[in-house]
């Protein structure tokens, strides 16, 4: 039981720290340990418990090392925080850490920002040099390190692994609410249920309570604000009727902006005061960098004067009102993606218990965001680590010409475009002249037509956060297009497909105004829609059209495009390189044909490579034959590449997978693409095909040797004579007869 502390432990807390402390005590336990932390849950109090618990009762020669992100005082607010639970301890900043060093039984609590920032002079470099020297003065003097990373998904760069790596830690303790399983750390996880249980959080989360199917929408912040002050009002009423004169809750509204466009905010701004809050009344506040107005001090205390927050994107890790009740989450285009660990900013419960009153016990997110994601992921949350490997001596020499794009050059022109989409969509669809008919095959192939957009909102009650990732009960939404409120939503759209044909939006609105808008030019005119209706027409197919435009670029194109060659310099493989590893891989041999020193089956597996390549490489490790393989990177100026065109006559560059020398000194080059299991196609590439025609015109012309590889029922092929995507085509032939 913790007894040191002058707070109690709530059950799941004191479980937690028990836990911990077996970890590390453990000798067959891993270094790291992850312990994912709902928000809300008392990460820091439990980290405070394990520390005096650890310090008290396992190893006192120990020194703790508290790491904390964010631009805010997070690692101030820890520190004091631990000051009044366990007075009796000796906590320190940074500074008193250069000064005095680490002596057993601190704890020092770091901003990561002091000391891996660039161009922060808030630790300079003699200081610097000073922290690695105090840290070595601890290491001579006996004592152990254990650091403790705070929400660690911001600090994945060299010189905070050089920082992390100089401490030489017994354990590593990193926690964070978004945490992901790994196998390679040990992992430990609070239960949601249990924190609700204990009042520290809301029983569930309401998304767009209140909205009913097909609804109309002018504006979204229109719509979302109405809901959530009548929410709001709701709520403050009944903590009145709740706590009577003694307390006073005050429930806040935090208004999230996507990117904070400036048009966004003073719209925002403007429906607030219709409807009677402004700055000036103190009744709106505003937290962006590069705009902090009117920002209390007490802004977080339960009976604050501010009732709405306008803030970009989440709010600084560590920040807690517990006041916050509702969100709105606004959009400034369709496909913004809702991060769910803003949630947690609500979901806080202001007095730590519950009032057994579901208007109360609940918190509120209204939004008419449609992608939900967890968040980025840590590199400590990914299954490989990244090593580096130098390359042996006997590659330092060999050279091949590598080909570059010839930037002069930029793919078929504005008319000719036009001309294939119009062509393509013509044959696709056995399009005419009559453009009425023309709609009705299109309606026949899953487009929308309408004067309106429309949209889906996701709608329902959840009482574990993540759940809302796992959910797929959604609304229907409907705005009446305004060509001039909608004007961002539709370029947005133009955005979106212009990734498909890399031209300049301006461009593909002039192809797709051509195509689908009434108009003045009727040549090459497939459907002729009025103003409204072609808004909607491009919003609501957005996808389908990004299709269409992918097609063509799949479709064959003439390799070498109008005549022009393809820029050429000198490939030399890389002296030293980095390369995705399994840590976890089973009874590790070393890859004595790969070209770089050290390399491993661990570099191989399926958690790092695609089946193809894993097979591949175990092939060339089992030949006789072979000096050396070079695996080739993804991208970057380093690499080898080759030049091909796509269906708009555009260049882009692939780099093939491997480069082998055999020992004859017969070089080969080797592209793997995914095979085919169980009768199906794994192959994602569409552009294969004029990859392949590229391939084989640059091997011809330097006269080298060279084969697509794919795999089936774990045995591989290799075509290298003409395309064919089926393998059961007669120019996929087994490796060992070729290569």
């Amino acid at each position: 039981m913790v007894t040191g502390l002058t707070v109690t432990l709530f059950d799941f807390q004191e479980n937690t720290v028990m836990k911990l402390l077996d970890l590390v005590t453990d000798s067959n336990s891993k270094q790291t340990i992850v312990v994912k932390a709902p928000t809300g849950s008392g990460k820091t109090i439990i980290l405070i418990g394990f520390v005096d618990e650890y310090l008290d009762k396992v190893d006192s020669n120990t020194a703790f090392i508290w790491l904390c992100p964010g631009k805010g005082d997070l690692e101030e607010q820890s520190r004091q925080r631990m000051r009044k639970v366990a007075p009796h301890r000796n906590t320190q900043n940074l500074f008193d850490a250069l000064r005095n060093g680490f002596t057993p039984e601190s704890i020092t609590f770091v901003n990561w920002e002091l000391v891996t920032k660039r161009g922060n002079t808030a630790i300079r470099e003699g200081e610097r040099k000073n922290l690695f020297d105090r840290i070595a003065e601890a290491h001579r003097n006996g004592v152990d390190f254990i650091v403790i990373i705070d929400e660690e998904h911001s600090h994945n760069t060299a010189k905070a692994k050089a920082i992390i790596d100089s401490f030489a830690a017994k354990n590593m303790i990193r926690v964070s609410a978004t945490a992901i399983k790994n196998s390679r750390y040990e992992f430990l996880e609070i239960d949601e249920l249990d924190v609700i249980d204990q009042g520290l959080i809301t029983k569930a989360l309401y998304v767009n309570e209140g909205i009913e199917d097909n609804v109309e929408v002018t504006e979204d912040y229109d719509y979302l604000l109405d809901l959530a002050d009548a929410k709001r009002k709701a709520i403050a009423s009944r903590y009145k009727e709740v706590l009577g004169e003694t307390k006073s809750i005050r429930p806040l509204v935090l208004i999230q902006f996507p990117n904070g466009q400036s048009e966004t905010i003073r719209a925002v701004e403007q429906k607030l005061k219709s409807m009677g809050y402004t700055y000036e009344n103190g009744m709106v506040s505003i937290w962006m960098s590069e705009d902090k107005r009117d920002l209390p001090d007490n802004l977080t205390d339960n009976d604050a004067t501010p009732v709405f927050l306008l803030m970009k994107q989440a709010i600084s890790t560590g920040w807690d009102c517990p006041r916050a009740k509702i969100l709105v989450k606004l959009r400034e285009g369709m496909s913004e993606q809702f991060e769910i660990q803003t949630i947690g900013r609500i979901r806080r419960m202001p007095e730590a218990k519950h009032y057994e009153d579901d208007l109360l016990d609940f918190s509120y997110v209204y939004t008419f965001d449609e992608k939900y994601k967890a968040g980025l992921l840590a590199e400590i949350d990914k299954a490989y680590e990244i090593r580096r490997l130098f390359l042996k001596d006997k590659c330092k020499n060999f050279t091949l010409e590598k080909q570059l794009r010839d930037l002069e050059f930029d793919g078929l022109g504005e008319r000719d475009m036009l001309n294939k989409i119009y062509d393509f969509l013509v044959s696709k669809y056995h399009l005419g002249t009559d453009r009425k008919e023309n709609q009705r095959i299109f309606e026949g192939n899953e487009y929308r037509f309408s004067d309106e957009i429309f949209g889906q909102a996701l709608h329902g009650q959840f009482v574990q956060t993540d759940k809302v990732m796992e959910s797929s009960s959604y609304i229907t939404t409907r705005k009446v297009v305004d060509t001039h409120k909608h004007g961002i939503q539709l370029l947005h759209s133009m955005d979106a497909i212009k990734t498909a044909i890399g031209m300049p939006t301006y461009k593909v609105k002039t192809i797709l105004e051509r195509l689908f808008r009434k108009g003045n030019y009727t040549r090459k005119k497939l459907l002729s829609l009025k103003t409204a209706e072609f808004y909607a027409f491009i919003i609501n197919n957005e996808h389908l059209i990004k299709e269409e435009f992918r097609e063509v670029a799949a479709g064959m194109a003439k390799q070498g495009a109008m005549g022009r060659m393809p820029k050429t310099s000198l490939f030399h493989i890389p002296e030293q390189d980095f390369f995705k590893y399994d840590p976890g891989v089973k009874e590790e041999i070393e890859y004595l044909s790969n070209a770089y020193r050290e390399y491993t089956s661990g570099f191989a597996t399926s958690v790092v490579r695609s089946t193809s390549e894993m097979l591949f490489e175990q092939y060339c490790e089992d030949c006789n034959d072979i000096e050396w393989v070079y695996k080739n990177g993804d991208s970057g100026q380093q690499y080898f590449s080759i030049v091909y065109w796509d269906g708009w006559e555009k260049q882009s560059l692939f780099y093939a997978d491997y480069i082998i020398m055999k020992k004859d000194g017969t070089v080969w080059i080797i592209e793997t693409k995914g095979g085919e299991s169980k009768g199906k196609d794994k192959n994602i590439d569409r552009q294969i095909e004029n990859k392949f025609l590229a391939f084989k015109e640059y091997a011809q012309k330097y006269n080298l040797c060279w084969g697509f590889v794919r795999d089936k029922d774990n045995r591989l092929y290799i075509n290298n004579t003409e395309f064919a995507i089926s393998m059961q085509d007669k120019n996929w032939r087994p490796i060992e007869k070729v290569f």
